[in-house]
């Protein structure tokens, strides 16, 4: 019985330890965007690999979920004869949690995997002990830029999908519900709010702080040579997607009770 007290105690310590190390990495890399030097190149590098390494999979993603999303609410609202309305369901379904989500899960794995295997590599091969020796901050040099490149690339293509998944929408309104161009757009735009544009925009910013954060931290803790590089991948993958699932329905609670 003392043993088995022993061993829950040490790992609840062992899970304190780690939000502690992963909450101070946040707050490091956060400051350090306010501290020279800048990086510039980096974070361009960083908002490339990103944003333009990540759009086609993001179109997909976008113009399929429209096509589901416009079939699966023209049988729902059959019934009612509200099918010349389905436009209103695809615009604030994709603008408020669909594009978002979606969005964060499909870079969480291209991305924030990436992230974690590249620290993991230069962890293990003390790339970044070598950066510590020669007066370089790899916090900066390294998560930083990444973390800022994040910041600005996840909401970039969020939008994009939004706009592709409505289009989406709309090829199947258009050609397989017989609706009318000008109907379907007048009604997807009249569906949406300032506050459901700013709502959609809030979230891909908590969702690119999780994909960049955990895949930094997930790749510089690394250890084990490269079966931990493997291990961190899968780890940051992993959790980086159920953080982005949790923190939506916190999210949406939370602009719920401030009445958006």
């Amino acid at each position: 019985m003392d043993l088995a007290v022993t061993r829950i105690e040490d790992t609840l310590k062992g899970y304190a330890a780690t939000v502690q190390d992963f909450a101070q990495l946040c707050a490091t890399a956060a400051t350090g965007a306010f501290r020279r030097p800048w990086y510039v190149q980096e974070t361009i590098y960083h908002m490339n690999r990103i944003g333009v390494g990540s759009i086609f999979i993001v179109v997909l993603t976008g113009i399929f979920t429209g096509m589901v999303l416009t079939l699966q609410g023209a049988i729902q609202l059959e019934p009612y004869g509200a099918v010349p309305y389905v436009s209103k369901l695809v615009s604030a379904s994709v603008v408020r949690e669909l594009g978002p989500v979606l969005a964060a899960l499909m870079i969480a794995g291209r991305v924030g995997s990436g992230i974690a295997s590249e620290l993991a590599t230069m962890q293990v091969t003390e790339q970044i002990d070598a950066l510590r020796a020669e007066g370089t901050d790899p916090i900066k040099k390294l998560i930083t830029t990444r973390l800022i490149a994040s910041l600005v690339m996840v909401p970039v293509l969020t939008v994009i999908t939004d706009g592709i998944a409505m289009v989406g929408g709309y090829l199947i309104a258009h050609f397989s519900l017989s609706i009318d161009t000008f109907f379907y757009w007048t009604w997807a735009f009249a569906a949406l709010g300032p506050m459901d544009l700013v709502y959609g925009l809030l979230k891909p910013l908590v969702f690119g702080f999780i994909v960049c954060m955990v895949g930094c931290y997930a790749g510089i803790t690394t250890s084990g040579g490269t079966v931990g590089v493997g291990h961190s991948t899968t780890h940051a993958m992993v959790t980086s997607s159920i953080l982005i699932l949790v923190s939506d329905f916190f999210l949406t609670k939370l602009f719920i009770y401030w009445g958006w």
